[in-house]
């Protein structure tokens, strides 16, 4: 079966042909570092890594481009707000950004690509686009360009919209515009805005528009043409609608094919700073949940449907994790951890399947009962091949037990060794109990862990414990 990928500018889901045969050019539209990310922000990582790690189990090689913008309206907002440098906002947001990243397991991009650090191919295509009659600047002074919306016919075509229906871009003000849906290109200088977020240009000191950026990092790092690019369904219109017109008009034929998750909201409202409604990884930290089970929810719902948070479901994603983790402890256990196997053919059905996470899930689900079933039995074949099968789907979805990431290295491995020591002495306690027939004092150091969110489990090799539930 091919890869098939819903296609937002066909509005179909299309068989995957890549440009160049067994490669595959990724990009990804990152965040804009006006604040730390939160939750609605990370589950964008997720969903592209998991897509990225799908692709490369099916044998492409993998060209992943991850940008961050480090200039823009808000940022220069928050920088006059806390009176610092924009730049210095940016970097400090950046490194959380990064750091979180990493505690979900998403692997490294290709390239992390920076607005800033593309000024002179931004200034290429704008003076490609006034050269062609696209662009034009603004005759009020301002040192703005615009794109002339009317000389695309076919922008709308990616949202769907018609543009006689649109309203107006409201970028900047509409005396330097010739028609109020024009898009800024470049912003010329602004009395009320730090004093150091400019450059020259040849249409006078200012700053790059949003758009433009990712058309010129797109350009620079995968070319006229490349294969996927990547976002929020938010970020449909206007941003990669306005990428997609000022590209094209610019004579680079640009993304192939057009791939949006969707988004993370509370009670029905979309996660957002403006919105203050955010919530961070500390604060998932602070419920119990670990990175591995937030990334476990986030994959299991598929990349398009919305997630509505709650406590309550993520406590349940958590919970089915545990099992699933309990499942491969017991069975490394018993027969070693091994490698991860062959993918079973449901799937690699479901994630062909526009990278049906749910259906997926579904199947390591039932894998990993018939390895409980083994593993009570005592049918260590079967254990072993039901081990080697699910950890081979959980590493797709990069959340195998027994991946380094979450099994050792930094402060979290030497924690581990601490937890693990002092687990030691209370079970050791416990078994001098049990020894003594001291059933009650057994319990309550039983009880103590577990309410501390350690499981103990009794079996023929001795006690063993998990971190939270595993009911």
């Amino acid at each position: 079966m091919t890869l098939r990928l819903y296609d937002t500018a066909t509005r179909t889901v299309r068989n995957f042909v890549p440009r160049e045969a067994g490669k595959v050019s990724v990009y990804l539209c990152g965040l804009t570092l006006q604040a730390p990310p939160h939750i609605g922000h990370l589950r964008s990582g997720v969903n592209y890594d998991v897509l990225r790690r799908w692709l490369m189990a099916s044998g492409f090689e993998v060209t992943f481009i991850r940008n961050v913008t480090d200039i823009d309206d808000k940022i220069l907002v928050k920088a006059v707000e806390q009176d610092r440098p924009f730049w210095s906002i940016a970097y400090a947001n950046e490194q959380i950004l990064a750091e979180s990243y990493r505690a979900l397991n998403v692997l490294p991009p290709t390239y992390e690509p920076r607005a800033t650090g593309h000024i002179p191919e931004m200034h290429e295509l704008i003076a490609r686009l006034i050269e062609t009659g696209h662009a034009y600047p603004a005759t009020d002074g301002s040192g703005d360009v615009y794109f002339d919306v009317a000389s695309w016919p076919a922008y709308g075509s990616l949202s769907g919209q018609s543009p006689e229906d649109m309203q107006s871009a409201g970028e900047a003000p509409e005396r330097g515009k010739r028609d109020p849906r024009d898009f800024a290109l470049w912003k010329g200088v602004k009395p009320e805005e730090p004093a150091d977020a400019y450059w020259p240009s040849p249409w006078g000191r200012g700053r790059p528009g949003w758009h433009i950026e990712c058309s010129a990092m797109c350009w620079r790092y995968l070319g006229p043409e490349f294969d996927i690019h990547g976002g929020g369904l938010d970020l449909i219109f206007p941003h990669h609608e306005n990428e997609l017109a000022q590209s094209q008009a610019a004579d680079l034929p640009f993304a192939r094919y057009w791939v949006h998750h969707g988004l993370l909201s509370i009670a029905g409202t979309k996660m957002g700073k403006s919105l203050g409604n955010t919530l961070d990884l500390d604060y998932v930290a602070s419920l119990g949940v670990r990175p591995v089970e937030l990334r476990y929810y986030y994959a299991a719902a598929h990349y398009r449907s919305r997630i509505d948070y709650s406590e309550e479901s993520l406590r349940d994603a958590a919970v089915a994790y545990r099992r699933i983790e309990g499942f491969v402890q017991r069975a490394a256990e018993r027969v070693g951890g091994g490698q991860p196997g062959e993918l079973p053919v449901g799937f690699v059905a479901a994630m062909d399947d526009d990278l049906n996470t749910s259906a997926a899930l579904a199947v390591l689900h039932e894998v990993v009962r018939d390895g409980n079933t083994a593993l009570t039995a005592g049918d260590d074949v079967t254990v072993r091949t039901t081990l080697a099968a699910a950890r081979a789907m959980l590493d797709i979805l990069g959340v195998d037990p027994l991946d380094p990431v979450w099994t050792g290295g930094g402060p979290a491995s030497d924690l581990r060794g601490v937890v693990d020591s002092l687990i030691a002495l209370a079970l050791e306690q416990r078994a001098q109990a049990r020894s003594r027939k001291d059933w009650a004092a057994a319990d309550a150091v039983r009880d103590q862990l577990k309410r501390a969110g350690v499981a103990v489990e009794d079996t023929s090799q001795g006690p063993r414990w998990t971190i939270g539930e595993q009911d």
